[in-house]
């Protein structure tokens, strides 16, 4: 392929706040159009692949590869909301995400909990993640709830279902519920919201709680995300795709390498969100970090993951589209 040079570009030397020049921000876009229209996306389910077929995305139904067409994925991009509402079941705590401003959240979702009084190290439980969700509740700086932990002493067709009834009965902050098991399960989940908030239309208009799901990287949407992601957007409940590739391992090793799987692997999600709904809330997501390949392990603490946000920041900046990065 032929490449020519460059007319002029803007770039900066070391390393601040801002990683890229908005220069280099295209090249990483230029780039993510290039893996997106060459080498494509797998997508494993068939309904997923039916509605980008009709987008206008190229689809192998023997590989389940997708390619994506430039034309596409910008169209997508420029259906996106700029600004969504996380809405709060006590409208004092409505967050009004996008822009620059900066809100914060807990982590999630964890499996295991050390007893404040015993020290016991024992599996999550329904009651462990009420408790997460009252005491966020109670902290003036968290602006929304993620679901903090997984009710693990729940049946398996049922425990985010029952994680939300935790998370509603004990936080009147917006919901972030990022355990989803199934686009059936989405489904269940929107109907119990509508409860609370007078019914689907009212819910599309003050949706309560929004979804999370991971692509495999590298570049797959296996069933579950393509689920979670449409149902979401037919409820118009805000969707967060985000990416946990990990540069060494399930990515270039570095950065701006990353950079490209993870933004490819999140704008396939998006541009399935928006053929689905066309203006469906979603959000641009990063838990991306470096492989540690001493202890084979993804640390979230590492200067690595610090850079990785501050990028995808500014990317979700250059696509007008709401953040959501994880912290060192």
């Amino acid at each position: 392929m032929i490449r020519g040079p460059s007319a002029s570009s803007e770039e900066f030397r070391g390393w601040g706040l801002r990683m890229y020049s908005d220069d280099q921000l295209q090249a990483i876009h230029e780039m993510t159009l290039e893996v997106l229209r060459l080498t494509g996306v797998e997508v494993h389910l068939d309904e997923a692949l039916d509605v980008l077929e009709e987008g206008g995305c190229i689809v192998n139904r023997d590989t389940k590869v997708v390619k994506f067409p430039a034309y596409v994925v910008e169209q997508a991009l420029s259906s996106c909301p700029s600004h969504i509402l996380l809405a709060a079941r006590d409208p004092q705590y409505d967050y009004w995400m996008g822009g620059r401003q900066v809100g914060y959240t807990d982590f999630g979702c964890g499996i295991m909990i050390v007893d404040p009084e015993t020290g016991q190290l024992s599996e999550t439980t329904k009651d462990d993640m009420g408790k997460t969700a009252l005491l966020c509740d109670a902290m003036q700086n968290v602006d929304v709830y993620s679901t903090a932990v997984v009710a693990r002493d729940m049946p398996d067709s049922s425990y985010d279902l029952h994680m939300l009834e935790a998370a509603f009965l004990n936080t009147g902050k917006h919901v972030h519920h990022i355990d989803v098991s199934s686009g059936a399960n989405a489904r269940r989940m929107f109907e119990m919201a509508a409860l609370i908030a007078g019914g689907k239309k009212e819910l599309a208009e003050r949706p309560l709680v929004s979804t999370l799901v991971c692509p495999t990287s590298p570049l797959m949407l296996h069933t579950v995300t393509c689920e979670v992601i449409m149902e979401s957007a037919r409820w118009g409940c805000p969707i967060n795709v985000l990416s946990m590739a990990m540069s060494g391992a399930s990515s270039p090793v570095s950065v701006s390498g990353t950079l490209v799987t993870h933004n490819a692997e999140v704008l396939a999600g998006i541009t399935l969100a928006q053929l689905t709904s066309p203006g469906a809330p979603t959000m641009y997501g990063s838990s991306t970090t470096m492989f540690d390949m001493t202890y084979a392990t993804a640390p979230v603490g590492a200067p690595e993951l610090g850079m990785i946000s501050a990028a995808v920041a500014e990317l979700s900046n250059y696509y007008n589209l709401p953040s959501y990065v994880a912290g060192g």
